[in-house]
């Protein structure tokens, strides 16, 4: 018993129990949708826990061969604004970053503040005055309008990863770089950015996880008939009266596919990046 009380107490059972227990209900929606996808619609309907005896590749094929195309056009949608999103985020987010990590201005404070502030707000919550100015400009219903909220939204938590690991990066190399004659777009783009892969990946995965993952604010400002991305295209995917769930199932599987890949390739660079301000304040 009192072996038991020891383990209790500094927690070498409850936390692999709850580490267990976790794990299992992250799975079962996991389970559901790689079961689905290789098995025939009317046992879909039937029996959606059994496992899929024999698996079948239909639910994919119809996919991919729907006479409207709805996946090939949500997927390339997709990668655009996810793509086109996560570019101008680094980029803008990483300069800004630079400076108020090297900034001694008072008012620095006052944005970080107002950065600070755009982390807390929802995107819900100001996604009807965002369409208001987006209709101003002519821009409601397109891809550009879509992307230009991306970057304004999304904009404050690259800034603070880029901060937090800039301010690891020695000061002396830009002063030296500066010496010798460098700009300050030159010792950005020279010496300090190359020096930010590991935060750059850090923000492509996140942002581009969030992005891709997208549902309401692609709805909202694309519209339904004017574009879809691969979240709005599991809705379209789904009738009124009737759904295919073998092609919703298929559609859910191949839309995690591109980020699946996308975070292997950058898992390295990832770990580092979410450490790299952990160090120096």
């Amino acid at each position: 018993m009192r072996g038991w009380a020891v383990h209790g107490r500094d927690g070498t059972v409850l936390r692999p129990l709850v580490a267990l227990v976790v794990s299992a209900v992250f799975f079962v929606p996991l389970y559901f949708v790689l079961v689905n996808v290789f098995k025939p619609g009317p046992e879909i309907a039937s029996n959606p826990a059994a496992f899929p005896l024999p698996p079948t590749l239909d639910n994919i094929v119809a996919l991919l061969t729907r006479s409207d195309r709805l996946f090939w056009a949500s997927l390339v949608n997709s990668v655009l604004v996810t793509a086109l999103s996560v570019v101008v985020l680094i980029v803008f987010s990483a300069m800004l970053g630079h400076y108020v990590a090297r900034s001694r201005s008072g008012w620095v404070r006052w944005l970080t503040l107002v950065l600070l502030s755009g982390l807390m707000i929802p995107p819900q919550v100001i996604l009807l005055p965002i369409t208001r100015v987006l209709r101003l400009f002519d821009l409601m219903a397109t891809m550009q309008g879509l992307i230009l909220f991306n970057v304004g939204y999304y904009v404050p938590f690259g800034v603070f990863v880029f901060t937090g690991f800039l301010r690891q990066v020695p000061r002396e190399l830009e002063e030296a770089a500066a010496i010798d004659g460098a700009s300050r777009m030159q010792i950005f783009w020279k010496i300090v950015f190359p020096l930010l892969r590991p935060a750059s990946a850090s923000v492509m995965i996140f942002l581009g996880v969030w992005i891709w993952n997208d549902f309401l604010n692609p709805l909202i400002i694309l519209g339904p008939g004017k574009g879809t991305t691969i979240t709005t295209g599991i809705y379209r995917a789904i009738g009124q009266y009737q759904a295919d769930f073998g092609q919703v199932f298929a559609l859910m599987f191949m839309a995690t596919l591109p980020v699946l890949i996308f975070y292997l390739l950058l898992q390295k660079d990832f770990v580092k990046g979410l450490t790299g301000g952990a160090t120096k304040g």
